[in-house]
């Protein structure tokens, strides 16, 4: 269990580290480029809009901060071995997925929501690449917080 902890931890401050790295993409997005002086603005050609910068920003810190509470919860939780390793190893995709679904989104037509064209925009080749990876994510992330939840409540998860 402390291995899958360290993991879990591990991990979890790694997306957000990937998630303050984002916050600079914001501000940087913000202001057009670096600021080397007082009033002197560098200009950086970045990709990607403020909005798609915020989400990036705070949803990957909350990701992150979600893997970090489950892997610190992890000894409370009545798990099997094997629903342990599902947790760990299921929430660090969870984070990984949805942080890349963030920045490659940021970039792509339709924010990488859809495959296909949407009221968003025209699909390309970022769209499926970004979304692909997190549509497990989506029903993954559920699943895990049930079973969580019910191993804590004592629900018996211990299958």
């Amino acid at each position: 269990m402390e291995r899958y902890q360290r993991l879990m931890i591990g991990n979890g401050l790694l997306v957000i580290l990937v998630a303050m790295l984002g916050g600079f993409m914001l501000m940087f997005n913000l202001i057009g480029g670096i600021e080397i002086w007082p009033g002197k603005i560098v200009p950086l050609p970045m990709y990607g809009t403020a909005d798609g910068w915020v989400r990036a920003h705070t949803g990957g810190a909350m990701n992150g901060l979600l893997v970090v509470v489950i892997g610190l919860a992890l000894p409370k939780l009545d798990l099997s071995s094997r629903l342990q390793a599902w947790t760990a190893w299921g929430f660090i995709y969870i984070a990984w997925s949805f942080t890349f679904f963030y920045w490659i989104g940021n970039a792509a037509g339709n924010r990488a929501l859809t495959l296909g064209d949407s009221q968003l925009g025209h699909s390309d080749w970022l769209s499926v690449v970004g979304f692909l990876p997190g549509v497990p994510s989506v029903f993954l992330v559920l699943f895990l917080l049930w079973v969580a939840a019910r191993g804590t409540l004592g629900g018996g998860a211990k299958p």
